[in-house]
C-alpha cells in the first residue's frame, strides 16, 4: 500500500513538472529610449547619447536585437544600425546638431513575430528655431477682406435644445450659424453650445476641433463651472448625427480635405474654416449671458492651429490654450527640415504638392503667420516625441508670438496628452476666464 502511494506521488510530481515545463509565456513588451539629459535639451554642437531598453514584465529582454535610426526628426536617418541587447541598456552615440532643431532616435525590436517601437527626441536650443515660411505682404489685407465679407452676412443663429445632453445646471443646444458664402455657395457652421443656468453673466470659451470628421457633445464640465462653451465642427454639417455618417464622409467626400483647393488662396478649404471661427465668436459675444469681456479659445492639433489662427484674426479673443498646433511652418520640408501637419510638402517629385501656386497659398494659412499677430496671453503645450505635429514646426510658430506666452512641456509625449497636462491647462483657462486675466503663471 505504501509502495503504491509512493509511486502515485512520484507520478503526480512528474506530471506537474511536465505541465509546468509546457507553460507558455506572454507579457507586455516595451521599448524605451531616452537621451542622457533629464530635460532632453542641448546646445548646438553638444553630443547626445541615447539609452535604449527593451523589457517584458519589467525585466530586460536579454539577447534582443535592437534596430535604431537617428537623424533630424521626419528626415532620413543619419545613423542606422542593429545591435544585440546583451546588457540591461544599450547606449548609442547619437551625434549632435549644429543648429537649432530636434534629433530623433527611433528603436525597434522583433519579439515573437511582433515589432515593438520606442523613440526619444533631443532638442537643440529650440527657442531659437526660426520659421521657414515667410509673411505675404498682403496677408493682413487678404484676411481683412474676408472678415469684412463675413460681417455683411447675418449670423442667423438656429438653436435646438438638447434635453438628453443637458444637466440640472447647464442647458445644451445644437446650434447652426450662417458662415461665409452667398447664394448657392452659402455655408453653415454647426456646434454644441453649453450655457450655465440661472441668473448672471459668464465668460465664454470657443472649443475648436482636431482633424477628422466626427460628432460632438460639448464642454459640459466647464459650463458646470460657470463658463459658456461652444464646441464647433468645421465641415458645415450637423454635429449630432450617427457616427456612421461621419465615418462614411471621412473615408469618402471629405477624405484629404486638408488639401482641397490648395492651388488657390480664395478657394482653399481652410478659408471657410478660419472665417467660421470668427463667426463662432460673433455668436458668442452676442449671447445675452456673455459677460461682455472674457473670451478665450482652445483646441489641440488642428484645434491648436485654429486656436492660434482665431487669436491672430480676432482681437476679441483675450486668451488661448493650444495643444500641439498643426498647420505650422508647413514649407519646412522645402528647406530639408520637418514641416507641420498635414505634411503636404513632404513628398517631392512628379504629382507632389510642391507647385508654386500651392506653396504661395500655404503662406496665407500657415499658423506661423497668424502667430506673428497673436497679442493675447496664451498657454501652449506639447511634447518632443510628436510625429504628427513635429516640435520643430511648433516652435517655429511659438517663437514668433509677440504676446505673453507660456509653454507647458510634457516632454516624452507624442501626439497625445496626459491627465495632469489637461488638468493644468483647464485650470489655467478657468482661472483666466473667471478672474479676468493670467493668474498663476
Amino acid at each position: 500500500m505504501t509502495m503504491h502511494r509512493t509511486r502515485f506521488a512520484i507520478c503526480f510530481l512528474l506530471l506537474c513538472a511536465a505541465v509546468a515545463s509546457a507553460q507558455d509565456r506572454t507579457g507586455a513588451v516595451s521599448v524605451r529610449v531616452a537621451p542622457d539629459r533629464a530635460d532632453w535639451t542641448y546646445e548646438p554642437g553638444q553630443p547626445v547619447t541615447f539609452s535604449i531598453t527593451a523589457v517584458r514584465d519589467g525585466h530586460p529582454i536579454s539577447g534582443a536585437k535592437i534596430s535604431y535610426y537617428i537623424g533630424p526628426e521626419m528626415m532620413p536617418p543619419k545613423i542606422s544600425r542593429t545591435e544585440t541587447l546583451n546588457d540591461n541598456v544599450l547606449r548609442v552615440a547619437g551625434g549632435t546638431m549644429n543648429e537649432p532643431g530636434f534629433l530623433r532616435c527611433i528603436a525597434t525590436t522583433l519579439i515573437d513575430g511582433k515589432t515593438y517601437r520606442g523613440l526619444a527626441t533631443a532638442a537643440f536650443r529650440p527657442t531659437a528655431i526660426q520659421p521657414a515660411t515667410d509673411d505675404p505682404a498682403d496677408f493682413d489685407a487678404f484676411w481683412k477682406q474676408g472678415k469684412e465679407a463675413l460681417a455683411k452676412i447675418p449670423i442667423d443663429a438656429q438653436m435646438t435644445h438638447l434635453p438628453d445632453y443637458s444637466t440640472p445646471n447647464v442647458d445644451v443646444f445644437h446650434v447652426n450659424l450662417q458662415n461665409i458664402g452667398a447664394g448657392a455657395a452659402a455655408s453653415r457652421l454647426y456646434g454644441i453650445l453649453c450655457v450655465p443656468k440661472g441668473e448672471g453673466k459668464f465668460p465664454a470659451l470657443l472649443s475648436v476641433p482636431g482633424a477628422g470628421v466626427r460628432p460632438y457633445r460639448g464642454f459640459v464640465a466647464l459650463a458646470e463651472r460657470g463658463i459658456i462653451t461652444f464646441q464647433i465642427g468645421i465641415h458645415g454639417l450637423p454635429v449630432i448625427l450617427d457616427q456612421t455618417v461621419y465615418d462614411s464622409l471621412g473615408r469618402g467626400a471629405l477624405s484629404g480635405y486638408q488639401n482641397f483647393g490648395l492651388e488657390d488662396k480664395d478657394r482653399y478649404y481652410y478659408r471657410r474654416v478660419y472665417l467660421g471661427c470668427v463667426r463662432a465668436n460673433d455668436f458668442l459675444v452676442s449671447h445675452p449671458k456673455w459677460n461682455g469681456r472674457d473670451l478665450a479659445v482652445t483646441g489641440g492639433s488642428q484645434g491648436g492651429a485654429l486656436s492660434i489662427v482665431t487669436a491672430g484674426l480676432d482681437p476679441r479673443v483675450k486668451g488661448l490654450a493650444a495643444y500641439y498646433p498643426a498647420l505650422a511652418d508647413v514649407t519646412g520640408y522645402l528647406k530639408e527640415r520637418a514641416g507641420g501637419w498635414p505634411h503636404m510638402f513632404r513628398a517631392a517629385g512628379e504629382g507632389s504638392h510642391r507647385t508654386p501656386e500651392k506653396i504661395a497659398t500655404s503662406k496665407y494659412y500657415d499658423v506661423v503667420n497668424f502667430a506673428r499677430r497673436v497679442n493675447a496671453p496664451g498657454l501652449y503645450s506639447w511634447g518632443f516625441n510628436d510625429e504628427v505635429c513635429p516640435p520643430t514646426s511648433m516652435y517655429a510658430a511659438y517663437n514668433v508670438i509677440p504676446g505673453e506666452k507660456r509653454l507647458l512641456l510634457a516632454i516624452e509625449t507624442g501626439h497625445n496628452t496626459t491627465p495632469e497636462q489637461v488638468e493644468m491647462v483647464n485650470k489655467w483657462l478657468e482661472t483666466f476666464l473667471k478672474e479676468g486675466g493670467v493668474k498663476g503663471n
